[in-house]
């Protein structure tokens, strides 16, 4: 494998300014940012949604990576050819290569600072594993979605992302910055350890395993029929339950969740709820399995073999 740096992505959605306002700070000081003495690419994710305030221009950038979309010829929208621009110059056979993509996000969710795994890539899970053992942060694994594909880090050798809220869209808030530094970090010192060949993993790594996702109920004409209920906003991470209050009427009346006959049997907890920017997508809240898996040896010994390849600074 090339050797390559990792690459810190903000501002892939261009209304979410708390990372790249960090970018901004590491670039002026890099002091500031420990990195584990390891070589860092730090990437303005949608340089042109950001400078417009909006969360893309043409399709969203975190969605654009397909590789049916970033291989069919001839030009595509200005999203599309920031991906490719981005997967030419920083993918691992870019002009300057990188093997790991930490992309940080915020999110109007009641989220807290998370991390989301796409897919079962054994070195993901275990920089998931070792970031969750020092920050007990919570892990959602997003899988099996057929509706939400071509996410940025699934076209790098390892990934994950870094998602912290509530935050309004376009609003910077101290402590976002802070706990999306701090997981940054922490992913940084995982990532060195591994290349040292001194990481030490849990026995177990709880997640939240992607069952499917809810949108609002809707009138004939597809505006919204009603909203979340003021029981469930907010309790992000948390079980519902049938019969539990689900949404509210402007009516009044209380929509209660009913499980789908097609769903897992079990508890299920919420997250996501009423993210703003998922409306357009038709989800109001996603549903999870909470599990707990054993660490298996495989998932550090494949960061580690990655691990050895990226670079120190300079």
């Amino acid at each position: 494998m090339v050797a390559g740096r990792v690459m810190v992505v903000g501002g892939t959605h261009g209304n979410e300014r708390n990372a790249p306002w960090l970018l901004e700070a590491w670039r002026r000081h890099p002091a500031l940012l420990r990195s584990s003495g390891l070589a860092l690419e730090l990437v303005l994710g949608n340089p042109a949604a950001h400078a417009a305030g909006v969360r893309y221009l043409d399709q969203d950038l975190n969605r654009s990576f397909v590789p049916d979309l970033l291989a069919a010829p001839g030009p595509g929208n200005r999203e599309l050819e920031r991906a490719r621009e981005l997967l030419a110059r920083h993918g691992p056979g870019g002009s300057a290569p990188c093997l790991v993509a930490l992309d940080l996000h915020s999110t109007t969710a009641a989220m807290g600072n998370s991390l989301v795994v796409y897919g079962r890539r054994p070195a993901d899970l275990a920089l998931a594993a070792g970031i969750q053992q020092r920050l007990g942060l919570p892990i959602y694994l997003h899988e099996q979605d057929r509706a939400q594909t071509g996410y940025l880090v699934e076209r790098w050798p390892c990934g994950l992302v870094v998602e912290v809220g509530p935050v309004p869209q376009g609003v910077i808030q101290a402590p976002i910055c802070l706990q999306s530094q701090l997981a940054l970090e922490a992913a940084l010192e995982v990532l060195a350890e591994a290349r040292s060949g001194t990481l030490r993993q849990p026995d177990r790594l709880l997640v939240h395993r992607h069952l499917g996702s809810l949108d609002l109920p809707r009138h004939g004409d597809g505006s919204p029929a009603a909203v979340v209920h003021p029981q469930r906003q907010g309790r992000d991470w948390q079980p519902i339950a049938a019969g539990d209050p689900l949404f509210l009427t402007a009516e009044g009346a209380t929509i209660p969740f009913h499980p789908r006959e097609d769903q897992e049997i079990g508890p299920v907890w919420a997250v996501f709820i009423n993210e703003a920017a998922y409306g357009e997508k038709g989800i109001a809240l996603s549903l999870t399995r909470r599990e707990s898996w054993p660490v298996e040896p495989g998932w550090g010994r494949a960061l580690a073999d990655l691990a050895r390849n990226l670079q120190s600074p300079g």
